[in-house]
């Protein structure tokens, strides 16, 4: 699975940046459980948090295409507008002042990804189907 390898490689930096902001702001403010009413914590938090809440199910759904032999055109697709949808939702939903159109466009990629993914899974296990190319 070299494709999503490269995928989870690529956006594992990206979780790790997104977890040592929380930690550092954890630490500023002095809360270790919760986020103690910070706005800056709780919003490090929920960038954080979506992350790990959608990143693992796309990575699986591009795993599972890749492991039916799923065109690596359609896997670079994916992968490619995941990264690009990770970053715009983070960089954002960071912002003190939220950047609502880079939020919604990250947001959308990833839905479209996850659902575009979800489908060719659906086909390849169906009927066999799903190339897109070599």
């Amino acid at each position: 699975m070299i494709v999503t390898a490269l995928y989870a490689g690529l956006l594992t930096p990206l979780f790790v940046l997104l977890s040592i902001r929380v930690i550092r702001q954890r630490r500023a403010v002095r809360v270790g459980i919760g986020h103690g009413d910070d706005a800056a914590l709780l919003r490090r938090m929920r960038v954080h948090a979506n992350f790990a809440e959608y990143v693992p199910l796309a990575l699986l759904l591009m795993g599972l295409l890749e492991s039916m032999g799923t065109s690596r055109y359609l896997l670079h697709g994916l992968g490619i507008a995941l990264v690009i949808g990770r970053v715009l939702h983070a960089y954002g939903v960071s912002q003190a002042k939220e950047n609502l159109t880079l939020r919604v466009a990250g947001m959308t990629l990833t839905f479209a990804v996850l659902t575009v993914a979800a489908v060719a899974c659906l086909l390849k296990a169906f009927f066999g189907l799903v190339s897109f190319g070599p």
